[in-house]
């Protein structure tokens, strides 16, 4: 049996990178004023580029001020809950920048979310205001009498457009359904005319580190989706980590950072969105991830830093334009979200030259906790080292107290200052996360002798399709609400380019015969298309244990 190790003894540290803290002398600041004092110190650096459209960080300052004044003018306080329903366009960070400068809660909400989804958010989080697009703008009027919503914004992807873009968008946008009419309603009023008659001088709010800043929500529907809280330390400290592990790239250089991930995903709130804010950056924006979309915003913008999920590799790395696509632009591409593939990573090196730090994290830390070291050894399979400042632990699986020997498994508990304050109204939740400080992430892992961690199962058996979390039983909940099912149990199968893809075992109630295609198309407009199943599997039965609960491992196995 292996030697019982010290976690306290923390192996990991001496694999750092050189230039890598252990501890880090934090900017005591939060997210508003941070953005203030890059704009004082580089206003007329692009801070976004949309489709390329600029807007420089003095720019950015003044339209996020005279959001956050039409967010006063509706009635929004400190501590008030403030939707946003949008991809990576401008309006989806001013937004974002504005109601946090306002004292406000942000909810991120996906824009692939059913109503059914929406509406437990929205009403969980106590949402007053929504900021959408206006293709989704019809959808949100006839959904608003069923939430706490009271005033609506939208935007169009149009709004922010370079000439001659900004005249051919309206001629070719509806036939491509880029844009839609927005039939008039009380309280719903358009983005450019609010900022256009607000002027940049909000009242000033006292914020404070521990205030809560965000409610992210785990993803999912009815009772399973709880919302995260996420504090200004949070959010500020988990960039100023970033930043240092990755020592090559300072606040103040001239980088450009490819915003591929969506913002309405901790990942790219974190990892994309506030990395570059604070330290200056320019942010490259993607609202629609796709490998040509992709891979033409690298040819134009030359981004030198990319956050990607497997999937955006992949289809990257396969699609035609690669070839006359030079990647060397890249010094750096964080990923996560999912298992990079070890031939996907070999061959994107290749192509760009830049190394790739595969890392782990989840919603309710921010969410990075470990990553492979940029420079120094990365080990296939691992998901790295604990960041700087965060504290790691392998427990036992029956008492989840006692700490297990080097290479053995048990679950990984970790704590750091990215380590979330709890479940928005859900003490029950948070107590059995949350123990004397320590985050019980629900994943079985071990750590080698080095101090890196595997991740060996998902104690949650959370699904990894496309780069986004799915949540079986929320699968399984739409297949129980079929008249012809008395039993469904979703799991993950793997899947060649998203990972993993959603599989179904079905028992069919007594007489009743139904289609694989039937039950799929049943799901269409009660799930997000990455939740959809691909595959159904008619079964007699479910293996079940003793006391009736249904065996998804026993499944996953076969």
């Amino acid at each position: 049996m292996s030697e019982i190790i010290t976690y306290s003894d923390k192996p990991w540290l001496s694999h750092y990178d050189n230039g890598v803290p252990h501890n880090i002398d934090y900017e005591h600041i939060c997210l508003p004023e941070k953005l203030e004092k890059i704009a004082q110190t580089y206003p007329d650096r692009p801070a976004l580029i949309f489709m390329g459209y600029t807007m420089t960080y003095r720019e950015l300052i003044g339209m996020r001020n005279r959001f956050a004044s039409c967010l006063d003018d509706f009635g929004v306080k400190q501590g008030d809950r403030v939707a946003i329903l949008l991809p990576n366009i401008i309006p989806c960070v001013v937004a974002y920048a504005a109601i946090l400068k306002m004292g406000g809660i942000v909810v991120m909400n996906n824009p692939l979310y059913t109503n059914r989804e929406l509406e437990h958010q929205f009403n969980d989080s106590q949402a007053k205001v929504l900021v959408t697009l206006d293709l989704l703008v019809d959808r949100m009027l006839d959904l608003r009498p069923k939430t706490t919503i009271n005033q609506i914004i939208y935007t169009s992807i149009g709004d922010y457009l370079p000439f001659p873009k900004s005249l051919l968008f309206p001629l070719v946008a509806k036939k491509k359904k880029l844009a839609a009419d927005v039939k008039p309603a009380d309280r719903l009023y358009s983005w450019k005319d609010v900022i256009k008659s607000h002027k940049p001088n909000p009242p000033v709010v006292t914020i404070k580190p521990d205030d809560i800043a965000m409610l992210q929500y785990t993803g999912g529907t009815t009772g399973v989706s709880k919302g995260v809280m996420l504090s200004h330390s949070n959010l500020i400290k988990q960039p100023q980590a970033l930043d240092a592990w990755f020592p090559e790239f300072i606040e103040g250089d001239h980088e450009i950072m490819l915003g591929a991930l969506p913002f309405f995903h901790i990942f790219g709130i974190s990892c994309s969105m506030n990395l570059a804010l604070s330290a200056g950056w320019t942010i490259v924006l993607i609202p629609k991830p796709q490998p040509k979309e992709l891979l033409e915003a690298i040819r134009k913008f030359k981004p030198t830093f990319a956050p990607l999920v497997p999937t955006m590799l992949i289809g990257m790395l396969n699609h035609p334009d690669m070839a006359k696509t030079d990647l060397s632009c890249i010094k750096g591409c964080f990923s996560g979200s999912a298992p990079l593939p070890v031939e996907v990573l070999k061959t994107f090196q290749e192509k760009t030259g830049a190394s790739i730090s595969e890392g782990f994290g989840m919603t309710e830390s921010s969410p990075v906790t470990h990553s492979n070291p940029f420079k120094g050894t990365r080990k296939i399979g691992s998901i790295g080292l604990p960041i700087s400042d965060t504290e790691c632990r392998i427990v036992s699986l029956d008492d989840g107290m006692t700490d297990m020997p080097t290479g053995e498994i048990g679950e990984l508990v970790i704590r750091g200052p990215q380590v979330m304050q709890g479940y928005w109204n859900r003490p029950d939740a948070t107590n059995d996360t949350m123990k004397d400080g320590w985050l019980y992430t629900g994943d079985i892992a071990k750590m080698d002798e080095d101090g890196y961690f595997y991740i060996v199962d998902r104690k949650k058996d959370m699904i990894l399709s496309g780069g986004y979390n799915v949540y079986p039983r929320d699968i399984d909940e739409i297949f129980y609400e079929h008249p012809k099912v008395e039993e469904a149990c979703a799991i993950g199968i793997p899947h060649e380019t998203r990972g993993e893809q959603i599989k179904v075992f079905v028992v069919l109630k007594a007489g009743q015969t139904a289609t694989e295609e039937e039950l799929i198309d049943y799901c269409k407009d009660k799930l997000a298309k990455y939740k959809l199943p691909t595959k159904i599997e008619f079964r007699t039965e479910l293996p079940k244990s003793t006391v009736g609960k249904i065996l998804r491992k026993d499944l996953r196995k076969e």
